[in-house]
């Protein structure tokens, strides 16, 4: 993401090699995230894209940005090693245990109050009726934030959360084009494409309609054979290692 700002800033193109993590950015664009070597054909046979570039707080990011729950536990050093098994043996208490830190976010004039997970996305993931849909962005150019929130009030709304996914009445998933997150506090930890930072707040999400150019081979796998719906560990998984799962749809809890 901050290479993708400097690009942004000097309008230059962007070329994505597919050698880290998880690649999500890649995923989307349609690249091969088994051969990073076929991301250079863009040099030679390649053409490109305009795609859209997040902002929070005056810093890009490319995928997602985190709070609450999710920003917590990429905060914990042991997340590195272990990501799935800190999420599963924090989240509990993370979310109903005591002294459970909630956020308020506005995300355009919808208000979204005590949330205990807020994921602000670069477009939305997924689809209206599949909470594990396929895990990515139909599109990279759609000028929204993905906005999902999570507010329970107890083990028994986290255990309808984890078995009706998108039916929940603890979850809520909608696109907007500007979220404010507030809280009590005078700085918050954000996770911003995974990487764990405090910001002040109020913090600001917005987004850059298609300012930043994309480099990419005119051959490339395209769309991915959707993956099958995910339970509670994948979101989780989705959630703090990655992108989370947004939609154009509102539930309200």
């Amino acid at each position: 993401a901050l290479v993708a700002a400097v690009a942004a800033e000097h309008d230059l193109p962007f070329l994505v090699v597919s050698a880290g993590t998880r690649n999500h950015f890649a995923m989307d664009l349609g690249l091969d995230r088994s051969d990073p070597a076929r991301c250079l054909d863009a040099l030679t046979d390649g053409e490109e894209l305009r795609v859209d570039l997040g902002d929070v707080a005056g810093r890009a990011f490319v995928n997602t940005v985190s709070f609450g729950v999710y920003a917590d536990v990429v905060q914990r050093p042991e997340y590195r090693d272990d990501k799935a098994g800190t999420a599963l043996s924090l989240m509990p208490d993370l979310l109903v245990g005591d002294g459970v830190r909630r956020l308020d976010a506005r995300a355009d004039t919808v208000e979204l109050a005590a949330q205990q997970a807020l994921l602000v996305s670069n477009n939305p993931y997924g689809s209206p009726d599949d909470l594990g849909a396929s895990g990515r962005r139909p599109r990279l150019d759609g000028g929204e934030l993905g906005v999902l929130g999570i507010r329970v009030e107890g083990a028994a709304q986290a255990a309808d959360l984890a078995v009706r996914g998108s039916q929940s009445t603890g979850l809520t998933v909608m696109t907007a084009r500007r979220v404010e997150v507030t809280s009590d506090a005078d700085e918050i930890p954000v996770a911003v494409d995974g990487e764990a930072l405090r910001m002040p707040t109020p913090v600001v999400c917005t987004l850059r309609p298609r300012a930043l150019r994309v480099l990419v081979p005119r051959d490339r796998p395209g769309t991915v054979v959707p993956a099958p719906p995910v339970n509670w560990r994948r979101l989780i998984d989705l959630a703090v290692g990655g992108p989370g799962r947004t939609s154009g749809r509102r539930t309200h809890g």
